[in-house]
């Protein structure tokens, strides 16, 4: 049983602080909890969330210590402040997991480049339209840029053209996130993935873990 705050026993539970040049001190990030609530009285929502209405601190506390859980000061702008009854030790541990789960499926879109004469041939064209394929099924952006030479500027027609035709043929894997533009010698368009990096590596993921059951399904038929 207890009535002061908990002592938290790793870094992701430590209370972080924010330094303001506010007067020169330190203010805390952190909710206020148990007796460092300094008000006479506290709007309370009780463990399950119900709404006990206004009490005084000291029976808020009281009902705290009953419970073996926390007074956090959820709503300090209040008046009076609203607090709610809760074991704020599980409830920083279990911020803290999903923080570390969003950061661990947080991908950065990354945006490849390639480019592209006005009057490239078939060939050269086909090993291009392949690696931008590529680029798209793995979730990135492409930007497109066509570069002219000499007389090729005026002729911008050719590169609006090529890239008219780049945007028909990954149609079913991308679409034009933004239409080509002339820029001085260049012209560039943005490609865009229809699935989203964390969707293909999800799916990838999948394919691999159902590979590897597959791989010990047959190799528990053969020892059989």
């Amino acid at each position: 049983m207890r009535l002061g705050p908990r002592l938290l026993c790793s870094e992701d539970f430590s209370l972080r602080k924010v330094s303001h040049k506010k007067l020169g001190g330190v203010i805390s990030v952190e909710p206020r909890i148990n007796d460092r609530i300094r008000v006479s009285e506290v709007r309370l929502i009780g463990a399950e969330g119900e709404q006990v209405g206004i009490v005084a601190i000291d029976v808020a506390l009281r009902m705290a210590l009953e419970a073996d859980l926390d007074l956090v000061e959820v709503a300090p702008e209040s008046r009076p402040p609203v607090c709610k009854l809760m074991d704020y030790g599980k409830f920083k541990y279990e911020a803290a997991q999903k923080a570390r789960e969003a950061r661990k499926n947080q991908t950065n879109t990354v945006v490849k480049e390639m480019k592209l004469r006005p009057k490239i041939d078939a060939h050269d064209y086909e090993t291009k339209k392949s690696h931008i394929e590529r680029f798209l099924k793995a979730g990135d952006k492409v930007k497109v840029t066509i570069m002219f030479r000499g007389r090729e500027q005026s002729r911008p027609e050719l590169g609006y053209r090529l890239l008219q035709k780049l945007a028909e043929d990954i149609t079913e894997i991308g679409f034009v996130e933004s239409a080509p533009l002339q820029d001085g010698r260049n012209m560039v368009m943005v490609l865009g993935p229809h699935r989203k990096k964390a969707d293909v590596k999800r799916r990838q993921a999948a394919e691999a873990s159902k590979g590897d059951q597959d791989s010990d399904a047959s190799a528990d038929a053969d020892n059989a």
